[in-house]
């Protein structure tokens, strides 16, 4: 099999930039590295691109060598869909560093993209080898001289503003570079700018890199995307796991043993900001739980993006919010033990079940809707999802608060569920609602909501739509801040 190889970021449709170097071996076959006249990011996944689509093979390796031959890097095919390693510095509650299941080799058409498990030294000549044997019919690589180079020469000093771009035209190819690139015990506002691109990636901040702004070029334009979920890097994949594999910052320590790994973008890091930008779980319906985006500290701020996913899609712990934003799913597709307030939003349920699922307890509040609309997807059946809902025997202070919301006739008339359905062991639980229309702005007929829950007052309804009140007196508004 003949083949094209270039080594690329994880947006092959990219064009190459002008300094590109080239070099050809045999018929057909194209080999180059992305980048500037300063080389290539210390970060970049490689690819290669076939005539036609490949099959990944179950022998052989794909090696990144130094000039000297020193072994850089080793990607065997046979362990490739099940590979691990560590991401984003990542320790369990334990201390121990944790390593992430992920795709070394991931086949999308006729490319074949390699994400290495560490980055390379900045300032390096490097050359890549495959093996017969990785690819089903293609004979490899193996002249030194064929596919190789060099490294952009170092790294910024003291960084307080960071580029990413799929092109491989800035500071790093992939967001965890850059998020990597902040020091820990940061104290220093940071801003990572992410340029238009796919990035096909799972993303990890660490509790002691605070105050990071990562920042899109508009939520159709960039992309981070990856199918990260409970069976892959969950309770069920971890289920026997050790001490490397539980869990930092738990909230309810058995519930989140080990589910806080499956999101494909996790924060564990205070005053954590995100804008314009597309966070895309890309398991499929009916995969297992599946977060988009985790939020597990204080000051969590999401504006102007888009999070899709279908079971979880949206978990916040501690003190978020959310603004002029997209979110998709069908199962709990928010939820958390955390104080939420989301405004000004479009919720969209994808099929049946259930938009929210508060487990906060009795010393802080749930989660606050303020002028958000419910949408559906073509398909999806009137009456068959609920606002929210909560096992009152386990979490007897949930709470959801939904005011001055446009809603589709998917919403179930009695708008919420219990478990058990018995309002008497729901005494603590405050489901809530205030001037609920449908999508034309009219009125809706709530005379069937669930008997415990309740419509606000004016007054009341005032005070919970204020994100200062409801996040005890964190004002996320931006600028404000």
């Amino acid at each position: 099999m003949k083949a094209t190889i270039t080594v690329l970021v994880a947006a092959a449709a990219l064009a190459l930039c002008p300094a590109t170097a080239h070099a050809t071996a045999g018929a057909g076959a194209r080999f180059a590295v992305p980048g500037t006249g300063s080389g290539t990011c210390v970060d970049a996944p490689l690819t290669i691109t076939f005539p036609d689509p490949p099959t990944l093979g179950e022998t052989g390796a794909i090696e990144v060598r130094r000039a000297d031959g020193g072994l850089a890097d080793r990607v065997e095919a046979a362990t490739a869909r099940t590979d691990r390693k560590n991401i984003g510095a990542a320790v369990s509650d334990t201390g121990l560093p944790h390593d992430f299941s992920y795709e070394s080799i991931m086949i999308d058409g006729d490319t074949a993209t390699v994400y290495p498990h560490h980055r390379l030294e900045y300032g390096q000549d490097y050359y890549v080898t495959v093996d017969p044997g990785v690819f089903t019919g293609f004979d490899g690589v193996q002249d030194p001289k064929t596919w190789r180079f060099t490294t952009k020469k170092a790294a910024k000093r003291q960084p307080r503003h960071l580029t990413v771009s799929a092109a491989g035209t800035g500071d790093f190819c992939t967001v965890q570079g850059a998020v990597d690139a902040v020091p820990t015990g940061n104290e220093t506002p940071v801003t990572i700018d992410v340029r238009p691109g796919v990035y096909t990636e799972m993303v990890y901040v660490r509790e002691d890199r605070p105050h990071i702004t990562v920042r899109g070029a508009g939520a159709r334009r960039t992309v981070i995307q990856y199918p990260n979920n409970d069976l892959r890097n969950g309770d069920k994949a971890l289920s026997d796991g050790g001490p490397a594999d539980v869990c930092p910052r738990r909230v309810l320590a058995e519930s989140d043993l080990h589910n806080c790994w499956r999101a494909m973008f996790g924060v564990d890091a205070a005053d954590f900001r995100m804008s314009d930008i597309t966070l895309h779980n890309t398991t499929a319906d009916g995969g297992s739980q599946a977060e988009a985006f985790r939020g597990n500290n204080e000051r969590i701020a999401l504006e102007r993006v888009r999070l899709r996913s279908f079971q979880d899609t949206l978990r916040l712990q501690g003190k978020g919010f959310v603004t002029d934003s997209h979110i998709s799913g069908d199962t709990d597709f928010v939820w958390g033990t955390g104080t939420v307030f989301i405004q000004d939003s479009v919720l969209e349920s994808t099929d049946a079940g259930y938009i929210a699922q508060s487990r906060n307890d009795a010393t802080r509040p749930g989660t606050v809707f303020v002028r958000t609309k419910l949408t559906r997807a073509p398909g999806v059946p009137d009456g068959s999802v609920a606002l929210s809902r909560s096992a009152v025997w386990r979490f007897t202070h949930s709470q959801a608060v939904f005011i001055d919301t446009a809603m589709d006739s998917h919403i179930d008339p009695a708008g919420f569920q219990i478990d058990p359905d018995d309002c008497a062991q729901a005494q603590s639980t405050s489901f809530w609602e205030y001037r609920s229309t449908d999508l034309t702005g009219e009125p809706i007929d709530v005379s069937q909501r669930l008997a415990c829950s309740r419509r606000l007052t004016a007054a009341e309804a005032a005070q919970w739509s204020e994100p200062s009140f409801v996040l005890g007196g964190w004002d996320p508004e931006p600028g404000r801040d």
